[in-house]
């Protein structure tokens, strides 16, 4: 079971410009260690150690699903979490750099859907013009 995330741990983790983008990727949704590599075309050794420092911290949780192991935020996030997450939400929604990632994650999610059907899957079928809740949060 991970501890709780307290707040010296989650300011040192939001001190770094590859985990704030990651993070800010995972408030929409699980990727893979792939999909991190894409999006923000960096080497998969400089996305493991961003991701492993930020599991170690509890600020997200890994599983291995098949040949894919999937990053989400926790379940449960504390309280402190959870508020700066919320802030971070806010601050990214005026930073060109997290909304470029966002945009390239609308992009390429259909593809991630069909190559990693584990953490991206595809939209249930729906009538054109609308957006399915999965979409929406993208």
């Amino acid at each position: 079971m991970l501890k709780a995330v307290d707040l010296i741990e989650i300011y040192q983790c939001l001190c770094d410009q590859t985990r704030l983008r990651v993070i800010n990727l995972l408030c929409h949704g699980p990727l893979c260690v792939c999909h991190f590599q894409e999006l923000l075309d960096e080497s998969q050794v400089k996305i493991s150690k961003h991701l492993a420092y930020l599991r170690g911290h509890g600020m997200v949780e890994a599983t291995r699903e098949a040949n894919w192991m999937v990053y989400r935020l926790p379940a449960k996030p504390s309280p402190e979490l959870k508020a700066n997450l919320a802030c971070l939400q806010d601050c990214a929604r005026e930073k060109s750099v997290f909304q470029a990632d966002l945009a390239k994650l609308r992009k390429l999610h259909a593809r991630f859907a069909d190559t990693s059907p584990i953490c991206c899957p595809p939209s249930k079928s729906r009538r054109p013009g609308r957006r399915s809740a999965a979409s929406a949060k993208i």
